[in-house]
This record gives structure tokens, C-alpha cells and sequence, in this order.
């Protein structure tokens, strides 16, 4: 499956479109677990290795094949900000049936914090909304460890 990470710009009309940045080959041809896109994540993109916090969004198709991956937010070392103007724009110019969050915690320890636990919330019920089901939301601590907040935390998905 290539993997395609696409950032945003603005076009001669200021009106907001992808641009492809990075195509990877990946091995897989879906990625429909956890540990599925846990390693998809650190392999191609390294997020376990990253010194600050990253959130990626990634658009899948129903068969759990990636239509794009995108770079949500870049912030410190304990937090970064996320809109979910910004993600569902992209998931709708990708045509994504469905997504994934995935962000990692530097510590290492991927246990989610309250505020994790509350744009979690807040994503599921915008998902609702807009008709694209809200799949899980991945922390990647160190080397294979993470939590899927689907696995973990049930009561935020319902």
C-alpha cells in the first residue's frame, strides 16, 4: 500500500487543498488493529522517536486502506493543540469513510491524559455529526507500547 502524507496550502483563490508531501511503499495493504497502525506510524513516519508531541490524523477508506495521513499538530514536550476544523476538512477532501488519531507522549508512558481523554470525547461527537466514523485514538510511548483509547476507554466511543 503507498501511504501519501499530504499538507494543506492555499490555491491562487485562498481557498485551502492538499499537497502531497511524502509517499511511502508500506508493506501492508490495510491497517485495521491497533498495533496495525502503531507500527505503520512509527515505522514510516517515527513518531516514537519524536522529542515533542505530534498528532496525526489518518483517512481510511472502509476497508481500512489509507487514503492520506496528515500532521494535525506539532507542539512541545507535554502538550500540542489540536482543531477539529483543521482534521475534518482534510478527512473530507480525502473522502475518508473513516480515521484514526495518533499522537505520541516523549515520556514514553502513553497512558492519556485528561485533556487526551477530553478531545477524544470531543472529536467522537463532531464525528457523529459529520458521518465519519471516528475508528480510535492511538498514544505511542516507547518502542512498541501504546494505548488504543478504543481498547481502554470504552465509554468515550458511545
Amino acid at each position: 500500500m503507498r501511504i501519501t502524507k499530504y499538507g494543506m496550502r492555499l490555491d491562487e483563490s485562498k481557498h485551502p487543498v492538499l499537497v502531497e508531501e511524502k509517499t511511502t511503499n508500506y508493506v501492508a495493504e490495510s491497517v485495521s488493529t491497533p498495533k496495525d497502525i502503531a507500527k505503520m506510524c512509527n515505522e514510516v513516519f517515527g513518531l516514537k522517536d519524536m522529542a515533542e508531541e505530534y498528532v496525526y490524523a489518518i483517512s481510511m477508506n472502509a476497508k481500512c486502506k489509507v487514503n492520506g495521513v496528515f500532521e494535525l499538530s506539532h507542539g512541545s514536550v507535554q502538550k500540542t493543540v489540536l482543531s477539529s476544523r483543521e482534521l475534518f476538512m482534510r478527512l473530507l477532501l480525502t473522502g475518508a469513510v473513516q480515521f484514526v488519531i495518533v499522537h505520541n507522549h516523549p515520556s514514553g508512558d502513553p497512558t492519556p491524559s485528561n485533556a487526551d481523554l477530553q478531545v477524544t470525547r470531543k472529536l467522537y461527537e463532531a464525528s457523529k455529526l459529520m458521518d465519519i466514523e471516528f475508528t480510535d485514538h492511538i498514544i505511542l510511548g516507547d518502542d512498541r507500547a501504546f494505548c488504543s483509547l478504543r481498547e481502554q476507554y470504552t465509554g468515550i466511543f458511545s
